[in-house]
């Protein structure tokens, strides 16, 4: 048995009327015991485990559930257990009854390949009766109301134009709820139409640039005055004066950075100078070396 190489290579049969050298056994999992090919199977070994991984199972006459058959367990009492505690009558019908068409006249069964759901009753059919005219369509459902007591508002209203009669408590908390409901509304307009009026003025402020200011003994408007930093003309607006800047200081900034020169002035003659050199030649010339006046 085996190769010098490899001695433990194949094993006997475990059959007694087989015992074959097989150099490729197979082991049970169930009974744990080698085979060759010929008895690899349960069946052809006789395996006395094979029923552990059973899964036969068994349909209930009353629920038509499965029950499964367990190994080494009588089915007499696998039944009684499973009619003792799962066993639920009401869903054989569920079970065995077969979904049709609802159209009357067509016995057609529903399956997941031939059901289509109409878009506007929402009742599965079949491909032939899937348009709303072959299934006589009612049509779509119409919608809710968006506020949910407009019922409630409309039943108040019909009793407040029937003859007057005791008040009732749901039709006083009715009334008292349009009451609220008025309020809310009125006080939201309110509210609105302040706002908007606020920001059109100070839009028309913010264009215009007239500043609202709110003094403790008089309420007067005051109108801002925009000043050029460098030529001290007074403006109206802040628009204004960004124009006079762009058009005036910028183009003769522009200018003036062409011919731009700094001219030192003696502080003791007042004598000017392009080049600080020549001030501090002038000043030890002329004045003895000294700039004190």
């Amino acid at each position: 048995m085996g190769t010098p190489e490899f001695p433990d290579l194949g094993k006997h049969c475990t059959v007694d009327d087989c015992k074959q050298i097989d150099f490729l056994p197979f082991t049970c999992d169930r009974c744990h015991q080698i085979f060759c090919l010929e008895h690899r199977s349960y069946i052809k070994h006789h395996c006395p485990n094979a029923d552990r991984k059973d899964v036969t199972v068994v349909i209930c006459p009353l629920c038509a559930k499965g029950v499964r058959l367990i190994p080494d367990e009588d089915p007499n009492i696998t039944w009684e257990t499973h009619v003792n505690t799962e066993c639920d009558p009401s869903n054989y019908e569920k079970a065995t009854k077969k979904k049709k068409c609802p159209v009357s006249g067509c016995r057609e069964i529903l399956t997941f390949s031939n059901t289509l759901k109409c878009r506007d009753c929402t009742i599965d059919h079949c491909l032939k009766h899937r348009f709303g005219p072959d299934h006589k369509c009612p049509g779509p459902k119409k919608p809710e109301a968006a506020f949910p007591f407009i019922g409630l508002l409309n039943r108040s209203k019909k009793e407040d134009s029937k003859p007057s009669r005791a008040p009732t408590s749901s039709s006083k908390w009715a009334t008292s709820f349009l009451n609220v409901a008025s309020n809310v509304r009125a006080s939201a307009e309110a509210g609105m139409t302040k706002l908007t009026s606020e920001f059109s003025q100070a839009w028309q402020t913010t264009r215009d640039g007239v500043g609202q200011s709110s003094g403790s003994s008089s309420g007067s408007r005051v109108r801002q005055v925009e000043e050029c930093p460098q030529c001290h003309a007074k403006f109206s607006s802040v628009t204004s004066l960004v124009e006079h800047v762009e058009k005036v200081h910028e183009k003769s900034s522009n200018r003036a950075a062409v011919r731009k020169v700094t001219i030192d002035v003696c502080p003791k003659c007042s004598r000017g100078f392009r080049d600080p050199v020549s001030l501090v030649e002038h000043v030890e010339r002329d004045h003895g070396g000294t700039s004190k006046a």
